[in-house]
């Protein structure tokens, strides 16, 4: 087989891993999880995520996960769309609440 065939191959085989990964809870997920939903994230970095979180409480903001040792703002951009913690959660939560309950004209 030729050498190129075989890369494109496997380069193909790699496309679907991104297209499904997806929003990650940083707060509540184990390590596992989050490498495999984070772009950039290994096992190593994702475990610093969980001790951190274990250590300092849980994470308010997406942007909190730069104080984490090996996770830069390139990272946490990369994501953006796919870190949530509790805060972002209840606050949706909360919101879609009060549209239900709002009086309408």
């Amino acid at each position: 087989m030729n050498r190129a065939y075989v890369i494109t191959m496997l380069a193909a085989l790699l496309v679907p891993i991104s297209v499904i990964a997806g929003p990650v809870n940083v707060n509540t997920a184990d390590a596992k999880t989050i490498a495999r939903e984070l772009t950039g994230i290994g096992l190593s970095r994702a475990q610093a995520i969980v001790d951190y979180r274990e250590k300092n409480g849980p994470f308010k903001t997406a942007d909190d996960l730069a104080r984490v040792k090996g996770v830069g703002m390139k990272v946490v951009e990369q994501n953006r769309a796919n870190i949530k913690t509790d805060k972002s959660e209840k606050v949706k939560a909360a919101a879609s609440e009060t549209a239900k309950t709002a009086p309408s004209d």
